[in-house]
């Protein structure tokens, strides 16, 4: 019986919630946030020379009160961008212009530490960047750039100081990312294989979150409905 629940007849059996669950999904109340494929992708680069950049350097606590995913881009590295008194830092390196509209971060070491927040990946992504280059990741920040179509490339330490030397000399630097051969390349003659798990490759290249995950099996759920069809507690409850 679940707490709170008048009598057990009113519990509901875990495939029923789980029914109840898919059916929320397939019919929210709003439309659901659609996680973008990533295939190829070529952009500018912007450099950041720093190792350890932690999440609460990426998006300070102050604005995680927002719930949607979006909205966050306008206080990435914020107090890296600005002053105490909200004044734009013109030394930092995404104020200069030719930096700007940059959609491929290249960063020191260990990027993405400090505490669990997807917040952080949101903040990249609505900024403009669609991937971040660095040698190594906290291990959160790169499940959650794969939750949500953000792309983190892992390249060794010599290949990193390449490409953030060439974002600092030549302007308007770009390099292709090219997630079907697992590689990174540019037009000066840079070429670098990178390692990716086989499911998150796929999942990225298909758009696939865990909610869409799910409805690949949206088949094989109907049938299962159409074998176990809901209490009419459950379709009381629903509407």
């Amino acid at each position: 019986m679940l707490a709170g629940s008048p009598s057990g007849a009113e519990a509901l059996l875990p495939e029923e919630v789980v029914i109840a669950a898919l059916e929320a999904l397939r019919h929210p109340k709003s439309k659901r946030w659609s996680m973008k494929p990533f295939t190829v992708h070529s952009g500018r680069v912007a450099p950041l020379d720093r190792v350890n950049v932690d999440t609460d350097q990426i998006i300070p606590k102050q604005f995680l009160k927002r719930i949607e995913k979006t909205g966050f881009g306008q206080f990435l590295f914020y107090d890296w961008r600005f002053d105490a008194d909200g004044k734009k830092n013109p030394d930092f390196v995404l104020h200069e212009p030719r930096y700007e509209g940059a959609s491929i971060l290249v960063a020191g070491k260990n990027f993405g530490c400090g505490s669990s927040r997807e917040h952080a990946v949101w903040a990249l992504a609505d900024f403009g960047f669609r991937a971040v280059i660095s040698s190594s990741f906290a291990d959160i920040f790169a499940n959650n750039s794969t939750k949500n179509g953000f792309l983190a490339v892992r390249l060794s330490e010599d290949e990193v100081a390449q490409l953030m030397q060439r974002a600092q000399e030549i302007d308007d630097y770009r390099i292709t990312i090219d997630l079907e051969q697992c590689e990174v390349r540019d037009e000066q003659g840079f070429h670098a294989k990178f390692a990716i798990d086989d499911f998150v490759r796929h999942c990225l290249l298909n758009g696939l979150d865990d909610i869409g995950l799910t409805l690949q099996h949206e088949a094989e759920i109907a049938e299962y409905e159409a074998k176990h069809p809901a209490p009419a507690v459950l379709k009381a409850s629903s509407r």
